[in-house]
């Protein structure tokens, strides 16, 4: 062969040899396993609770009774009480206004005179058909006579009757010119003064009473379920020791508190909210008769309310963020292995959701947000006490 062929070949098969040379002392790679990444996520206790419902609701606080103060006789006021003013209290035997009597006196002396000449008649009348029914056994008096006497003690009667009336009638007019209101109670408004004249059946004050107050709650159908409803049944009274219920408002400057029991519900449906009504009764709302002072439940305040419902056993309250899938919660074992558990769901309260097992012991749930998750995945576990619902409850 020419040198001109050989010398590419001979260029071409060094170049083999020294890739294979490369090739047969390459040194082995050191082979390294990756460190596993182990996630890091926060759990609570899985411990079951005895745990009680509370319902919350609100509303604005009502008074058991509000009326007109009305005059039931006409006259001129000749005194109104110090109190009787917008905000003033008065007791359901305080005289409040007071009106000319004069007239009325005049007219009750006139009622006893009557009703004494009446009574003198009738006596009259009585003895006169006693003497003629005796002298008509007597043969004596004739039958007329004798119809004649027995006309006059009816009419006598008659007239006896009429003056008792009249005279009743003077005195309770007469009594009426002292103005009491008929329960223990709250002038929200008035419209007179000293001096005016005021005609039977005129407004003089609008009033309220103070015995208790209410307060009317908008209650969801779905849950009324969990607390008791007062029965309401013709002719049984009110059952006054009903679900406890505590208000709560911000009233001067502070966070109030008011105790109070439920008493009943109203008979209906609302039909634009679907919402039943529940009625809470507060005692002494204007705290008049204890012993230390305290902050007033005033009529019209805006307050929110609790029910207190029934309890419930075997419960565990998490954080509504720890739900997957509505019905599933992720669950760390014994051996810290992240295991996904499907739940039974009792009540999803705001941001809390009750839920009963089955968790084994030593199970934590966990509330971190696990984007990937594998069914058996190691995982290490922090204790999050802040995630923990607080509310009324009971260990197992």
């Amino acid at each position: 062969m020419s040198p001109r062929v050989l010398a590419p070949i001979g260029v071409l098969a060094l170049t083999l040899v020294g890739v294979a040379l490369l090739v047969v002392t390459r040194p082995e790679p050191t082979r390294v396993e990756p460190a596993r990444a182990i996630p890091t996520v926060r759990t609570i206790p899985g411990t079951p609770r005895t745990v009680r419902h509370v319902v919350r609701s609100q509303g604005t606080v009502r008074p058991r009774t509000e009326a007109d103060l009305v005059a039931e006789v006409e006259g001129r006021i000749l005194w109104i009480a110090p109190d009787f003013a917008p905000g003033g209290f008065f007791e359901a035997t305080d005289p409040l206004i007071r009106l000319d009597p004069r007239d009325y006196e005049l007219a009750h002396q006139r009622a006893r005179a009557r009703l004494q000449r009446a009574s003198s008649e009738q006596e009259f009348a009585n003895s006169e058909l006693k003497r003629q029914e005796g002298l008509s056994t007597g043969g004596v008096a004739s039958a007329s006579q004798l119809a004649d006497a027995r006309r006059a003690a009816t009419v006598a009667e008659a007239a006896w009757i009429e003056a008792r009336a009249a005279l009743e009638q003077a005195e309770r007019d007469l009594s009426r010119t002292q103005i009491r209101a008929p329960f223990a109670g709250r002038i929200r408004d008035e419209s007179i003064d000293v001096g005016q004249f005021v005609n039977r059946g005129q407004a003089l004050a609008r009033i309220y009473a103070t015995d208790y107050a209410e307060i009317r709650l908008p209650i969801p159908d779905e849950e009324l379920a969990f607390i008791d409803i007062p029965s309401v049944e013709p002719g049984r009274p009110l059952d006054l020791d009903g679900a406890p219920v505590t208000l709560s408002a911000h009233f001067a400057g502070q966070e109030i508190r008011w105790s109070g029991r439920l008493v009943r519900t109203e008979g209906e449906i609302d039909e634009r909210s679907r919402m039943v009504h529940a009625v809470a009764r507060v005692e002494d709302p204007y705290r008049r008769d204890a012993e230390t002072p305290s902050v007033p439940l005033t009529v019209g305040l805006f307050v929110r309310a609790e029910i207190q419902g029934a309890e419930v056993k075997d419960v565990i309250v998490v954080p509504r963020y720890a739900m997957r899938d509505d019905a599933r919660i992720l669950v760390v074992d014994a051996e810290d292995r992240l295991r996904s558990r499907a739940v039974d769901v009792i009540r999803i309260d705001r941001e809390e959701v009750l839920i009963q097992g089955p968790l084994a012991p030593g199970e934590r749930i966990c509330v971190s947000p696990v984007q990937v998750v594998l069914e058996g995945m190691t995982v290490r576990t922090l204790d999050d006490t802040a995630a923990a619902p607080i509310r009324e409850e009971s260990a197992r």
